[in-house]
């Protein structure tokens, strides 16, 4: 519906809407988690309108939500850990802020002290846009120790950087881009812009990103391959 009418779904719409099935109040998560029914009758679930449960993070959270998060990340905390990482979700919350999931997987990693280890990196990127050209994105990405060069075109200069870099990784790794949202930090024509973005692959897991620069590309580029490296993080630590 929304590709079609061009008019977004607001997240806060009941049964349609994001925010339908989210949870995030530590009693009524661990609620959700023991048993489902406790706030969702069988009159109707998820699942019988093409939705899923989600449990978010936020000033409400309790350990129980963030714990069943942490999990589906591929992450295995200690008790104190857990305590830890619960606070400091509830100290973003309480500062107005927005705790997606890209902000809980960066205070996992920094509470249990894990490496970053970067699997892809961008090396080079270039992109050829106006109003009688295609826009064309030519990427070279490091992959391990091999170098992978390749490029797209796209409706824009973003889509076509994401294309390439989603192209040059196809062969080994399909992932899809679920969502993109672009918000601006400060005013002005070299406003800083925040790129959110989240990422599925074919064996469906999930991972989110975010990046801000003065440069939308290279922001959007820089939240898609920190996407990817966490995807890779993400399937080593379920294995």
């Amino acid at each position: 519906v929304e590709r079609l009418t061009g008019i977004r779904v607001p997240p806060n719409y009941p049964i349609v809407g994001e925010n339908a099935f989210s949870h995030e109040s530590g009693i009524h998560t661990h609620g959700v988690l023991v048993k489902s029914e406790t706030f969702e009758p069988g009159l109707m679930t998820p699942e019988m309108v093409g939705h899923r449960r989600r449990i978010v993070s936020g000033k409400h959270a309790g350990m129980h939500g963030i714990e069943a998060m942490l999990k589906d990340m591929g992450f295995n905390v200690t008790k104190e850990q857990l305590k830890e990482i619960t606070q400091r979700v509830k100290d973003l919350g309480d500062k107005g802020k927005t705790v997606t999931d890209a902000d809980l997987q960066a205070i996992a990693e920094a509470v249990i002290g894990e490496v970053k280890k970067k699997i892809v990196d961008l090396e080079e990127l270039a992109v050829v846009t106006g109003n009688k050209v295609i826009p064309t994105a030519s990427v070279k990405l490091k992959f391990d120790d091999k170098y992978l060069v390749g490029a797209e075109t796209g409706v824009g200069p973003v889509d076509a950087a994401l294309n390439a870099i989603r192209s040059v990784l196809r062969g080994i790794e399909d992932i899809r881009l679920t969502e993109y949202r672009l918000e601006a930090i400060t005013g002005g024509s070299d406003a800083l812009a925040e790129v959110i973005i989240k990422l599925e692959d074919n064996k469906g897991n999930i991972t989110s990103a975010r990046a801000a620069r003065e440069d939308i590309v290279m922001a959007s580029v820089e939240a898609m391959i920190t996407g990817i490296n966490r995807m890779f993080l993400l399937r080593e630590r379920k294995k």
